[in-house]
C-alpha cells in the first residue's frame, strides 16, 4: 500500500471541512478569545490555516528548531485572507508530497527548541502530526465559534446545527468521501 497517495486523499478531505470552517469565521470577531490563556481568533484560525504547510516543511527539511525560525504563520484581515492562507498552503503541502518518495518520508525529522529536542519523527510521522493538528485545531475553532452563537457546519457527519436546519450551506454539509 502507498502511503503517499494516503495522505494525499486524506490531505483533501480534511481541506473540505477545513474550507467550511474558515469560511464562516467573521473577521469583526478576530480578537475575540473566550479565555486569557486562549488564542485569539484570528491566531487560531491562521495557525489552521497554516498547518497543510507544515506538510511541505516535513518533506523538505530534516526538523525545526524554534530557538532559530519562530513560528510565525502570518497575519489576516478578512476571511478571504484566511481563506487564501489556507489555499497557499494547501497547495505547498500536497506539492511537497507529490515530489517526494516514500523512501525519502521515512528519514527522521527533529522539532526542537534550541538544544531542547521536542520531539523526534520521521517525516512520515510529522505530516501525520501536521493532519492530527489541523483536526485538533479545527475542532478548538468550532467550540470557539459555538460560544459566539455561529452555527458550524458537520466535520465527519451533520452537526447540531446542521440537524437543527441553522447551518445555511446544506448542499455540503459534510466531506464527500
Amino acid at each position: 500500500m502507498e502511503i503517499i497517495p494516503m495522505l494525499l486523499k486524506e490531505m483533501e478531505q480534511e481541506a473540505q471541512i477545513t474550507r467550511k470552517m474558515l469560511e464562516i469565521v467573521p473577521a469583526d470577531k478576530f480578537k475575540w478569545q473566550p479565555h486569557p490563556k486562549s488564542m485569539n481568533i484570528e491566531t487560531l484560525a491562521v495557525h489552521i490555516a497554516d498547518v497543510p504547510n507544515w506538510v511541505a516543511l516535513g518533506v523538505h527539511t530534516d526538523g525545526l528548531n524554534f530557538a532559530e525560525s519562530p513560528y510565525d504563520p502570518g497575519k489576516a484581515e478578512t476571511t478571504q485572507d484566511l481563506l487564501d492562507i489556507f489555499e497557499k498552503s494547501l497547495a505547498q503541502g500536497k506539492a511537497a508530497l507529490e515530489s517526494t518518495t516514500e523512501e525519502e518520508l521515512l528519514k527522521p525529522w527533529i522539532l526542537s527548541n534550541g538544544d531542547q529536542i521536542l520531539q523526534r519523527y520521521n517525516k512520515i510521522g510529522v505530516i501525520r502530526v501536521a493532519l492530527c493538528q489541523l483536526v485538533h485545531h479545527r475542532a478548538q475553532l468550532g467550540v470557539f465559534l459555538r460560544l459566539l452563537n455561529i452555527p458550524i457546519p458537520g466535520s465527519y457527519g451533520p452537526s447540531a446545527d446542521v440537524l437543527s436546519g441553522e447551518y445555511q450551506d446544506k448542499a455540503n454539509l459534510v466531506s464527500s468521501n
